[in-house]
Order: structure tokens, then sequence, then C-alpha cells
């Protein structure tokens, strides 16, 4: 029997945790965390009993859903044979491991570097492609995220490294890709414009100093924004006229996430590395991985490959990962996912009969958001990119009214994620979409009419 603690040791709990920690993009006061007692299935439950559904995966990593005890099992069973080898050495399980990402990796990907979370994949991916063509450049995206250390933070175009912005690593080179809700000019140049403009970026910086090109498979926190259609086939072709590598966080996109394995698939290309994480173990415990092709692999098969990491290969977070893509097939997570996407797709259009605030939804498998505008017509944003505290004000009330209702989800600016385990049924789909819709109507009040 679960015991109920009293409001005040609640209260003793998040203030121990505010008095005692810091938290990651957040002021430090003010603020009002979800006191987490447990989690089953696509539900939080806190410690007075009240439950949250968990529309955003956590960070759009838990996509088989909290509490699976097959994982906690692996994790048992493997703590109880060795806890901790070094990286020289091996286990059974770190080639298990690699040997089924190798089967679920496209073409020649085959070769796994087991890496600690999103950041060190992207990092490791940076240094490996310098490594390998001798170049220095790296190309990424505008309005994208590659994560928080100083590496992968430049690499990403997201506002939140302008803080940090004095100490930004060298020879990363941004590109802006548009997109079809807000480009102004017809979607028949959307893909000429697009692809131009990265033709041009590549012949300013010189293509034999350009050492890869970093991109998201799906876009996720910058708004789930889509490639024009045919971008990435003709980027590929691109980087494989310059020998430019071509490198695809699938850290948020991969596992499930979009309906393929991996993110990249919808657009029937295969990249030269892929960085992963999140859905990799699915936040059950930190670990990532850099798959990397048997060409470049290969050429480090008589000279030091200078990539090592402590923890790298760790026999318990490789178990976690093992039992988490045999789960995956299991329970036809992923298939479940394409279901659910078209599903959640069918209700936003009704939706947006009923709440004139929302101005597009964007998806791929249970990879969405909802940006919600001031007016249609115009597609004037209820909250702008890199919003400040003022502009702030409605979204913050529609976030305020989730949480009330009953949700976790993320709400970044115009943006409402819906990014649910894959594990959701219609049923719970319908709760939370109703959550959202009542909480939308504080936006539909700020509708600016024409």
């Amino acid at each position: 029997m679960i015991e109920t603690l009293t409001k005040t040791e609640t209260e003793e709990i998040i203030q121990d945790n505010l008095d005692y920690t810091l938290f990651s993009w957040s002021k430090q006061k003010g603020i009002s965390p979800i006191a987490v007692e447990h989690a089953k299935g696509v539900y939080l439950y806190d410690y007075d009993g009240k439950r949250y559904i968990d529309f955003s995966s956590g960070l759009m990593n838990v996509n088989i859903g909290h509490g699976h005890q097959r994982i906690t099992d692996a994790v048992v069973k493997q703590m109880q044979q060795v806890s901790y080898v070094t990286p020289s050495c091996v286990t059974k399980v770190r080639g298990e491991l690699g040997k089924k990402l190798a089967e679920i990796c496209p073409g020649d990907l085959n070769k796994a570097f087991f890496t600690l979370c999103g950041a060190t994949s992207i990092e490791n991916a940076i240094k490996l492609a310098r490594l390998h063509t001798g170049r220095h450049k790296i190309i990424t995206r505008y309005q994208s995220y590659h994560g928080s250390s100083i590496g992968a933070m430049t690499a990403s175009g997201d506002p939140r490294k302008l803080p940090v912005d004095a100490q930004q690593a060298p020879n990363f080179v941004h590109i802006d890709i548009p997109y079809a809700y807000r480009w102004e000019h017809g979607e028949e140049s959307l893909l000429k414009d697009a692809v131009s403009q990265l033709e041009r970026v590549i012949a300013y910086e010189g293509p034999n100093n350009i050492a890869a090109i970093l991109l998201e498979g799906e876009s996720g926190s910058s708004g789930c924004l889509k490639y024009p259609v045919g971008y990435l086939k003709k980027l590929r072709e691109i980087c494989n006229r310059h020998g430019i590598l071509l490198i695809m966080d699938e850290v948020m996109s991969g596992f499930g996430r979009t309906g393929k394995w991996f993110g990249f698939q919808n657009h029937d290309i295969i990249p030269d590395m892929i960085a992963m994480a999140k859905g990799l173990t699915c936040g059950y415990l930190p670990f990532g991985c850099l798959m990397v092709s048997d060409k470049i692999a290969s050429r480090f098969d008589d000279q030091m490959l200078a990539l090592g990491l402590t923890y790298s290969a760790h026999p318990v977070s490789c178990a976690a990962a093992l039992e988490t893509l045999q789960i995956y097939e299991d329970e036809n997570l992923i298939e479940n996912a394409v279901e659910m996407g078209q599903y959640i797709n069918e209700q936003i259009e009704l939706m947006k009969k009923k709440h004139p605030s929302i101005g597009d939804w964007r998806n791929t498998g249970l990879l969405g958001c909802i940006e919600i505008v001031k007016n249609r017509k115009t597609k004037e944003p209820m909250a702008p990119f890199n919003a400040s505290p003022a502009d702030m004000v409605v979204m913050n009330k529609v976030a305020a009214k989730i949480k009330e209702l009953g949700m976790y989800t993320f709400v970044r600016w115009g943006y409402i994620f819906i990014a649910p385990p894959l594990c959701i049924t219609k049923e719970q789909v319908d709760e939370g979409l109703a959550i959202i819709s009542e909480a939308i109507k504080i936006a539909d009040e700020n509708v600016i009419t024409d």
C-alpha cells in the first residue's frame, strides 16, 4: 500500500530541491515543479496522488512509457554480474547491443561508439568528422538544438546559447532552412530556394573546408519545423559531390518517435553518422551512441581513434538499451506511433474548427506541436521566437492551465508540443487533447480578429 504524504511533507520535498539543487533552463526562484512520486505508462503521479498525463514523454525520451519493469529486471541482472568495466574491456551485452543497432541502422552504419547522452554523441560526431576528413567547418541549422555542451550548443541555432555566446566553439556555420507555414513565396519555390541558399553558403565557406553538415532527423524543440519536401535528398547529393559527411541528430527523433526507427528514414536517405540518445534507453539510464559507417570506421583500423569516455559502453546502460530495443519490437510501439499519430492529426483538424488560435499543426509520427497565433491570416505568433517574459503572458496562462488540468507537456513560445509515449491509446489521446483544448480557450480570447 502506497503511503500518502501530507501536504507539509510534499512541500518539504519541493523545498529541499529548490534549496539544494539547480534547475536547467530556468530562473531559480518562483518556480513550482511537480514532485513526482511514481510513474506508470503515460502517467506521472505526485505525492498528493494527483495524476498528470505525460504528453511530451518527459523530454521526448520516454518512448516506451514509464515504469516498465523489464528494464528494471535487465539492469538488476547486469549489475549482479558486473556493474562497470573500463571501455578497453568488453562485455557480452556491449557486443549484443552493437550488433542489434547495426541490424536496425540502414546501409553500412555498423559501428557503435557508446556515449553518455545526446550532447556527447554530437561532440564525438563533430570530432570524428574532423578527424576523418581533415577539414574543420561544420554546417548546421538555425532553429535547431543539439545539446548544451559548448560544441553541441554552438552547433545549435537555439537562443538558449546566447547567454554563453562569448564561449562559442569556432568553425560552425549556420544556415536558415525555410518551412512552408512561414514561407511567403509559394511552396513551389521552397525547395529550390532552400537548396540554393545551402549551395551558396558552401561556396562562400569553401567546400574543401567543410567536414560535415549536421541536421536533426526531424525538427524537435524548435517547433517541429518541416524540411521542404525533397530537401534532405538534395542535401545528400550535395554532400556526396563535395566529400562532406552527413551527420543526422536522431537524439529526439529516433527510435520510433517519427513512426520509423529514425527520422531521416522518412526522407529516404542514409547518413554517414547517426547521433543517438533519449529513446535508446528511454531515460531509464543516461546513455547515448554514435553510429558510424564502415567507411569512416575503417580509417582507424591502423591508427588511433582519438575519442574516449570513462563510461563509454557502460554495461548497465547497455543492458537497459538492449532490453529497450526489444520492447519496441515486442510491443509494436513503432507501428502504434504511426497509428496514433494519424489519429492525432485527425483530431487536431477538428480542434482547428473550434479554436481560432490554432495556426498550424506540424507532426511526424508522435513528434508534433501546435503553433498558437494571434491571427490566422497574418500568422502573427501568440509568442514570438525567443519571446521575452512580457511576450509570454498568454502562453504562460495556457501552460498553467494545462498543468492545473493534469497534464505535463512542453510549452515553448507559441508552441504546445504533443509527443506522448509510443504506448499511448486512443482513449489516452482523447484525454490529453481534451485538456489542451480547454487550455487553448485562453489563447482564443486573445485572437485579433480582422
